[in-house]
């Protein structure tokens, strides 16, 4: 397949082959990274109220509503039913880091094709889909909803973001990571799954305060976006570098690629650390590969490691 700097709607459409293999659910297959030790379940959709009812013996008695049993003067019971669907909210990052790619996509791409194969996958399991489109100069929401008329509102407004970065035009803007995931906070009020799709790039303090106030009610999954030369950079003389219209020479040797190396895990040590105090698993998604292949790997009921 041919390097890939753009993502169209028919490609999003055509994904939905791929949303298969893998579940957002909470009962997920035992090699799954959302499994058991590797990390915190999803709790999956919340609890609806649904009446109020006379205590029966064999009734759980963490369920007693003790102000109404008080003004009836007979113990009285709430009765939950699960909720019939959850919202599955994507945020999805379009900014200029996300221009970036040396094998088969470019980071941006990657991620419109893991939101594709996503929101497919959670809408086929009857779940409400909506999401969060950044980037430097523009949040854009759609609001989670069970149809296909909202899901192709979501993907039109990431191939819009989409080309406009392959156009170039993201060159102003101080739209961030934290701006998206405050619009999210006010989004996703409870029993949401919160999949930010993104590089991380700028990510702080404020980010993990963010992501703890959505956590607190809500599930995360982060999707950590990554190109392989960004974690591995050997120079070779005369090498360029460009980025929104600046450049700068690359330089060459044992050295420098050894210091590159050192940033890139430094950060991935970051990622982890801000997100390991909220048991937020990361998924690290490569743009080398096919996406729908990583996702069935990570997601998916694989063999285990003799």
């Amino acid at each position: 397949m041919e390097d890939r700097v753009q993502v169209s709607l028919q490609e999003m459409l055509l994904l939905k082959a791929e949303a298969r293999g893998f579940s957002l659910q909470p009962r997920q297959p035992v090699a799954s990274l959302l499994s058991g030790r590797h990390a915190s379940r999803l709790r999956g959709r919340g609890l609806a109220f649904e009446e109020l009812r006379q205590y029966h013996q064999g009734d759980d008695v963490r369920t007693i509503d003790w102000k109404a049993t008080a003004r009836l003067r007979l113990p009285q019971v709430r009765v939950y039913s699960e909720e019939r669907e959850r919202p599955v909210l994507f945020v999805v990052d379009q900014r200029g880091p996300m221009w970036f790619g040396s094998q088969r996509a470019m980071k941006s791409v990657a991620a419109a094709e893991l939101v594709a194969i996503g929101a497919w996958r959670a809408l086929a399991s009857g779940d409400r889909v909506g999401g969060i489109v950044f980037n430097e100069q523009e949040v854009v929401q759609v609001r989670p909803h069970r149809s296909q008329t909202r899901l192709l509102q979501l993907f039109h407004e990431v191939v819009r973001f989409n080309v406009r970065l392959a156009t170039g035009d993201f060159l102003s803007g101080e739209h961030s990571l934290n701006d998206a995931l405050k619009m999210a906070s006010s989004v996703a009020n409870h029993s949401h799954l919160v999949v930010i799709v993104s590089d991380l790039d700028g990510a702080d303090e404020l980010t993990q305060r963010l992501a703890t106030q959505i956590a607190a009610h809500n599930d995360v999954l982060v999707v950590a976006v990554y190109d392989p030369l960004g974690a591995s950079l050997i120079g070779s003389p005369g090498m360029v570098a460009a980025d929104r219209g600046r450049t700068w020479s690359i330089p060459h040797g044992a050295q420098f690629a050894a210091s590159f190396r050192d940033a890139f895990q430094q950060r991935l040590d970051e990622w982890k650390q801000l997100f390991h105090n909220l048991r937020v698993p990361i998924l690290p998604i490569t743009t080398a590969e096919p996406v729908a292949d990583q996702i069935r790997f990570l997601l998916g009921d694989r063999p285990a490691k003799s």
